[in-house]
């Protein structure tokens, strides 16, 4: 995936008008939350003294792939919300800032390993009829797409709600947006209005409510932009609309460097070209590392941060921030600009 341009921030002063909200963090929740209130005709302000999608949301993976349509919760019916409202979303996105996102909604292939597999994969089919809306699907089929990787089993998922974009398109397409709006994207600048803090895995560490997961990608040069991505061995593989391939990632609760890669991103080359063929000469143009923020329950906290009036939090997307952001944005603007709590009880925050 080559280098995108996530948006220089301003370069001149902070415009000294006040503002009804102001973002600290320019990552995905952040910047969606901002726009969302910009398109409903608030006046906001982001700041990132690292600019837009410095952390896990610069990533380079992007796959929107649903919870297993089995065991319902309040969340996998949230994450439900944020993948069918995405089609609307980031092409209101790409339509306000004029910039492409590389959102598809292109489906997922999973392989079956065995016969116990298939037997669970064909119970949440049975979930997904009930739980998802036409036209969206999760199949079992012994008649894969073309090029699907090879199935021990002779069996495999296709679900056609799982959708893919670039992580660092999508950022610069809504850095765009905002701006449009007449919003702002800048490095420093005093609170004002509401505060919304989208400060990622440092800001979960600083508020005591969780931490970072380090995680590497790679990206390898291999066309296929209009195929579904495939989750097979705990690893995602996804093609998208520049021609390239992502393949990712590990998950790394300790580490010295959180941006350096190392023989871990290697082994998912390896690991990649071994669940799909087709990979095997691909040459690889980037090796990806970054922290993505996580709280013990894996759930994001969104809504009011106790004891601060006028101060609330959106943070903790691990691994499907940008499945989560459409629902994200619409739940936190009615919350800050209408007063309207939508929010389901297990992700308010507790500090």
């Amino acid at each position: 995936m080559s280098t995108v341009d996530l948006g220089a921030v301003d370069p001149g002063p902070v415009d000294p008008r006040p503002v009804d909200l102001t973002v600290r963090g320019a990552g995905v929740f952040g910047l969606a939350v901002a726009w969302e209130a910009a398109r409903r005709g608030a006046r906001v302000r982001v700041v990132d003294p690292r600019g837009p999608g410095a952390g896990a949301s610069g990533g380079v993976v992007g796959a929107l792939a649903p919870h297993a349509p089995e065991g319902w919760t309040e969340a996998k019916a949230f994450q439900l919300q944020g993948l069918l409202a995405a089609p609307a979303f980031w092409a209101g996105v790409e339509a306000a800032g004029g910039r492409t996102t590389g959102f598809g909604r292109t489906g997922r292939v999973q392989p079956l390993p065995d016969a116990a597999a298939v037997e669970r994969a064909q119970a949440r089919a049975n979930g997904a009829a009930a739980l998802w809306p036409a036209p969206v699907r999760w199949d079992v089929t012994g008649d894969p797409p073309p090029d699907a990787p090879p199935s021990p089993s002779g069996f495999w998922v296709v679900d056609t709600l799982s959708a893919r974009l670039s992580p660092a398109a999508a950022i610069a397409a809504l850095t765009a947006a905002i701006r449009a709006a007449g919003g702002e994207v800048v490095t420093h600048a005093p609170d004002h209005g509401a505060v919304l803090h989208a400060t990622g895995w440092e800001g979960l560490r600083d508020a005591g409510l969780g931490g970072g997961v380090k995680g590497q990608a790679v990206v390898l040069a291999h066309t296929a932009p209009l195929a579904p991505q495939i989750y097979a061995d705990g690893l995602h593989i996804v093609f998208h609309a520049d021609g390239t391939t992502a393949v990712g990632s590990t998950s790394e609760r300790e580490w010295t460097d959180p941006t350096a890669t190392d023989a871990q991103a290697d082994a998912l080359v390896a690991r990649a070209r071994m669940i799909l063929p087709a990979l095997e000469h691909a040459p690889v143009l980037r090796r990806w590392a970054g922290v993505r923020p996580r709280t013990p329950s894996r759930q994001p906290v969104l809504g009011h941060w106790p004891g601060r009036p006028g101060h609330f939090i959106a943070n903790g997307g691990f691994k499907i921030g940008f499945g989560l952001a459409p629902a994200v944005a619409t739940v936190m603007a009615d919350l800050i600009l209408d007063g309207r709590d939508t929010l389901p009880a297990l992700f308010r925050p507790a500090v």
